[in-house]
Order: structure tokens, then sequence, then C-alpha cells
């Protein structure tokens, strides 16, 4: 229900009785306004022609969409921050820091936070705008601490301390800070310092057992690297060796076939190293002792030839041959060193070297960064002030605007050319009108269900863009002119609030009433429509007829005349004279009676006196066209935009009606001026008697028509041929 505390005032809008906002109280007393008696109850973020940072701002629980109760918190929290609501309906470029309210903490707060601004940005002045918080890396460029959390190099002037922040950005990762600079937080530290933790740990551990962990030395590692590559290899062929020792006749199987070989040796070998590299290490015997002077798979040779170099030689100096055993004593030397790396850790901090790792890990650097991030992070509540200028100077300037698109429709229904409503995409120039109201469109599967309850005449048009190299669907609302040339596939231009011109095509069409003007003609454009379709349909079936019968009639001729059964032309049928004379008799009965009735037709109307005449032919007119007007002037006045803007997520909560008076201002027809010079190329009108003729034939089917009529049954037209 309607409070009785406040006295709201209403008008007449758009058809509608709607509330209105004139001033900052209004806008003070917005909760108090009953939810019903609100034109919308939700709109959406995106798609609207008003900046989407300021509803972003306004939108909560970021569910893209703005609902009552947002816009209410959003009218609490400007009553606590600014002294008077009025300044609102007329905002400025920049807003007066005197307007703030500094009785609230909210207020004083965000005083403090737009001088620290300008301080930042070195202006000296009493008033921000919005040009001054929109580059917020202008503002904390020369600040170290910014509430973020984040720390950079700047942050401190250790050059020990700068490196640590360097080593943990390479291995861990960065983080923007609000001053552009990449950094790092207390997050990101805490997992540099594990890592250091566990790698430092883990390369102690090597260090202690190094003669145990690292049996060849400084080359264990590259030795364990040719081990781990080789060890399938060498067990594979082992275990060929053993196969052949149970069962001598497999070794043609597990050896190198001669199919093998023979199916690449006509190859280029270059081009099979993957197919040789498949074969085994070594020719296969029962011995199975691996030859270490030579016979290796030549795709193997040279990392076998290493290892054996780093292992072989040390633990079996002048052996030429390696048995099962012996290489299973290599893989025990190996496994430990293999234990521990597998349990390395801090991988992420290899790459520092040992120095940094061991400063990173001093107590007093850790203390030292920790403090940074402390620091930083006690400047947040001033720092989200700062984000919050931003927040006031966007409802500043586009609050009152969405008042008057959301609780009110000022912005639609407005007589100023120069406003419109932040639904109105822009304007769409086609056969030689403009039309204004035109919406985006957002989910073309709604906007069929929901299209047909506007009653509206819409043109669905698919826009595209060179410049922004971007697509778009609007629905343009014509309102006025004729709709002869508009169809499906008509190309047009479209131009966006910024003046961007985008190529547009006519994709889809929803036919309803443009005007009363056009709904007169309709019933007989409609007619002429129909009697040319019949017209063509029937020449068209004729035609076909026509040159069927002499395709069948050529073929069966030509059939004939080839296989000699041609047949002589047949005798003429005899005239029926009976038949025709019933024809005759019939035509000449409908003859009688339709010159009975036109001579009675004229001489009932040349009876009549010259207004009579007037009055009978506007009568025939209002009989044709006053169904079509009044059908037309019904659903003219009851157009409505609601369906529309609801299929795009809007929640219209009252009609937005587009009548007759207001629709003829969303689109501008051409205006030409009368030209006295005659046109050399213009087509010749008619004559008089080629008028004449016309309009005598018109009346003789529409004779002939009421003549049948009055044939078939048997009725007299009253006052006529009496």
């Amino acid at each position: 229900m309607l409070k009785k505390s406040y006295a709201w005032k209403f008008s007449n809008v758009g058809g509608e009785t709607r509330v209105n906002i004139t001033d900052g109280s209004d806008i003070a007393h917005l909760e108090e306004l009953d939810q019903k008696m609100w034109t919308v109850l939700s709109c959406p973020v995106k798609g609207l022609e008003i900046d989407e940072k300021t509803l972003q701002y306004m939108d909560k629980d970021n569910d893209e969409k703005i609902r009552v109760n947002e816009v209410l918190e959003v009218v609490a929290w400007l009553k606590m921050v600014l002294a008077d609501l009025d300044i609102l309906l007329h905002p400025q470029e920049e807003l007066p820091l005197s307007c703030l309210n500094l009785e609230t903490e909210e207020g004083k707060q965000l005083y403090a936070s737009a001088k620290q601004i300008l301080a930042n940005l070195e202006l000296q002045k009493e008033s921000i705008s919005l040009a001054d918080t929109a580059d917020s890396l202008a503002i904390f460029a020369k600040t170290r601490f910014n509430g973020d959390g984040v720390i950079t190099v700047q942050s401190t002037d250790d050059e020990k301390l700068k490196k640590v922040i360097e080593g943990c950005m390479q291995c861990i990762g960065v983080t923007p800070d609000r001053s552009g600079a990449d950094g790092v937080t207390a997050e990101q530290l805490a997992a540099f310092y594990a890592a250091c933790q566990d790698y430092m740990a883990w390369k102690t551990q090597g260090d202690e057992q190094k003669e145990v962990l690292f049996p060849y030395g400084e080359q264990t590692a590259e030795a364990y690297a040719l081990y781990e590559k080789l060890k399938a290899k060498v067990e594979d062929y082992y275990l060929r060796c053993k196969f052949v020792a149970f069962d001598e006749d497999a070794n043609g199987a597990l050896d190198v076939s001669v199919a093998r070989l023979e199916a690449i040796g006509d190859k280029n070998l270059t081009t099979c190293v993957e197919e040789i590299g498949s074969y085994p290490l070594a020719r296969i015997t029962k011995e199975a002792m691996l030859p270490l002077d030579g016979g290796i798979n030549p795709i193997w040779e040279a990392d076998f030839s290493a290892f054996r170099k780093l292992v072989l030689e040390k633990d079996f100096p002048g052996q030429t041959r390696l048995s099962e055993a012996e290489w299973k004593q290599v893989a025990a030397k190996f496994s430990q060193y293999a234990g521990w790396m597998a349990d390395k850790k801090g991988t992420e901090v290899e790459s520092l070297d040992e120095a940094l790792l061991s400063d990173a890990l001093n107590p007093e650097t850790q203390q030292a960064l920790n403090e940074l991030v402390a620091a930083d992070l006690a400047l947040e509540t001033e720092a989200n002030a700062i984000a919050s200028v931003d927040k006031l100077l966007h409802y500043y300037r586009d609050f009152y605007t969405l008042l008057k698109n959301y609780v009110t429709f000022n912005d639609f229904y407005t007589k100023n050319p120069n406003v419109k409503a932040i639904f109105q995409a822009g304007t769409l120039y086609v056969d030689q009108r403009s039309c204004d109201l035109c919406v985006r469109v957002s989910d073309m599967g709604k906007q069929l269900t929901m299209a047909p309850l506007s009653g509206m005449f819409l043109m669905y048009c698919e826009c595209r863009s060179k410049k922004k190299n971007e697509t778009m669907t609007i629905a343009a609302v014509m309102t006025d002119g004729d709709v002869n040339d508009l169809r499906e596939g008509k190309n047009a231009v479209f131009y966006d609030r910024n003046g961007l011109d985008w190529d547009a095509t006519i994709v889809k069409i929803i036919d309803n009433p443009i005007s009363i003007r056009q709904a007169f003609w309709s019933p007989y454009r409609k007619f002429g429509r129909f009697c040319t379709e019949q017209i063509n349909k029937f020449a068209a079936e004729k035609d076909s007829k026509v040159t069927e019968n002499m395709n069948v009639g050529a073929t069966d001729a030509t059939a004939k005349l080839a296989d000699g059964t041609a047949e002589k032309p047949a005798g003429k049928t005899p005239f029926d004279i009976a038949k025709f004379a019933g024809i005759f008799a019939a035509i000449g009965m409908a003859i009688g009676y339709i010159g009975a009735f036109l001579v009675a037709f004229f001489k009932g109307f040349v009876a009549l006196t010259w207004w009579k005449m007037i009055l009978v032919l506007l009568g025939l007119m209002l009989i044709v066209s006053g169904p079509s007007m009044l059908m037309a002037w019904m659903k003219l006045r009851k157009r409505d935009l609601a369906p529309i803007l609801n299929a795009n997520g809007w929640a219209v909560n009252a009609k937005v009606l587009v009548n007759i008076v207001f629709g003829a201002t969303l689109t501008q027809m051409a205006s030409f001026p009368t030209l006295a010079i005659k046109d050399p190329f213009a087509k010749k009108g008619l004559s008089f008697w080629q008028k004449a003729g016309i309009v005598l034939a018109v009346i003789l089917v529409l004779a002939i028509a009421f003549a049948i009529l009055y044939f078939t049954n048997r009725l007299g037209f009253i006052g006529l041929g009496r």
C-alpha cells in the first residue's frame, strides 16, 4: 500500500498513471513507494545505453539484474554520503566536495579519499570527476602501499628483499598491484617459503649421504638418465635370451627376422629409425651375454656406448660381455639414488641459486616481507574508500537517469528529441524513414514468443559493424508509412547512440497495423495482390498445360512415324447443335440479367442527387475499408512495448503504450519540397479516357458480381430498377 507519510505527486505518462520524481526529496522517500506503483521491478545489467560499470556497482548479488531492493540500497547509501540529493537531478562534469555529508563517517571517509586521490594526481581543486578516478593506475602509481595486500619491488629499498620478491614472482607467479606493477601476496610468499624449505631439506639430505646416493660421483645424474633410457631395452634382451634357452626353435621368432629386414631393405634406412629401434638390443643367444665391444643395435649404440664408459667400464673393467646378474648389480647401485630423486620436493625454486634460497629462508627476511604486506593491508579501508569515490561519481552521473527509466518512463515519453530511454539502441534508416524505437535483442527465441503480444509492426535486423568487428540483433518498431517495400532480406543502415553506422538486414517481420492510413488502403492492396496472384497462377497453369500437351503430342507423333504406325487424322466431330443451343441460352439469360441489373443500377444511381451519390460511394468505401480501419485503430491504441522489453530480461510492472499520437513521433518520413520543374523521364500519366475506362471496368466487374448473386439467389435489390 501507498504510505501516507509522504505526499507523492502523480501524472499520466504514456496512458498510465505514474509517480513523479522531481526533486531529491522524492528520491529520499522511494522506500515508501509501493512496489506495485513502480514501472519496472527488474532490468538487465548488460545491453543498455547507460554505463555498465554503474549497474555493476548496483548489482550486489552479481546476478546481472538490477532489482528494486538494490535501487533502494543505493538510495540509502546516497542519503548517508551526500548532503542534499537534489544534486542528482542536475549532474555536472565534476562533483563539488562540499556536497559530501561530513556529519557521517561514510561521508567523511569519502571526503578524505577524494582528497587523497587529488593529492596522488597532484591536483589542487575542491571538486572531483570521473576522469580523475577512471585511471586507478595513475592514482596509485607513486604510492608504495595501496591496501590491496600486494607488495612489489617498489615497496622496499632493501636490495636483498627486492631479490627475494623477484625470486618469488619468478617461481610462484605474480599478482598485479593497483599501481600496475607486478607483485606478490602473502599467500604467494607463504608458498615460496614452503618450497624453499622443502627443496633445501631435500638437497641437504643429498649432501649428507653423498657417497651412498652418488655412486658415480658428479656423473651419477647423467649415468642414471642413461640407465633409465636403456633399462627396458636391456631387460627385454635378457628375457628374449631366456626364451631361446628354453626353446631354441623360438630364436627365429624372437630375433630379427629376415622378413622384417627385407621389408625395409629397399628403403632409405634413415626413414626407418623407429622400426629398427624396435629390434632387439643385440642378437639373441641362449648364453644371454650382452656384448660390450660391438654388436649393439645401431639405433641404441650411441647411448649404450656412453653408458658403458660412465658405468660398465668402472664396475667391470676389461669385460667384453655383461651377464644379467651383473646388470642387476648396476641397477642396485642406482636404487638409493632413484629413491632420493623420487622424494624430491620444492622443484618450483630449483632454478634459484643457493645464496638467494638461504636469504629467503632467513627469519629476518621473512619477517621483513610479512611486515611489508601488513603495511600495505593497513591501508585497505582507505583504498576501498577510493573505489567508493568512483562509485559515488558513477551514481552522481547516472542514478537519476536510471530512475527515469525504472521507477518512471519519463525518458521514453519525453518530448525532447535529444533524450532517449536507456533501452533505445539507436536509429534505423530504411525505405525513406528513420525509426527511433530500436531495442537490442538478447534472446531471439523469447522475442518471437512475446512479440505478437505487443501489437506492433516489428522488424528484426541483423546488424554488423566492420569498425568494431561485432554483430548484434535489434528489434525496430515501425510506426508510420507503408509496408509495401518492407520485406525480409532488405538492407538498411543502423546508427547506434554513439553515431557509429552498422550494416543492417531485415531477417524477420512481425506484421501489425502501422497507421489508420495504411489500414484504409490495406483491403484494396490485398485484393489487388490476390487478383495478380490468381492471374499469374492461371497463366502459369495454362502455359504449363499447353507445353506439356505439345511435348506429349510431339513425342507420340515422332514415335508413330518411327515405327510406321502413324494414323491418318480422324474426321471432324459432328456439330452438336442441341448441346450448344443450351449453352447459348444460358449465356443469353445471364447477359440479360446482367444487362437488366446494370440498367436498374444506373437508373437508380443517376436518379440520386449529387450529395447522395457521394454518400453512396463513401458508404461502399466504408464497407470495404471500415473493418480494417476499426481493427487497426483498436490495435494501434493498445500497442505495448512491455513484451519486447520482458523478452530482453526486463520485469516491466506496467504497460508501456505506444499509442497513435506518440507513435507518430517515433518514425519520421522523408519530406521533399514541391518542384515546379517537370521530370522528363517521369512515367506519363493516364489520359481521361483511359482513367474512365478503368473506372467503368471496375464498375462492370462489380455489376457482374452483383448480377451473379441476383441470378443464383433470385433476390432483387431494393430501390434499384423500380
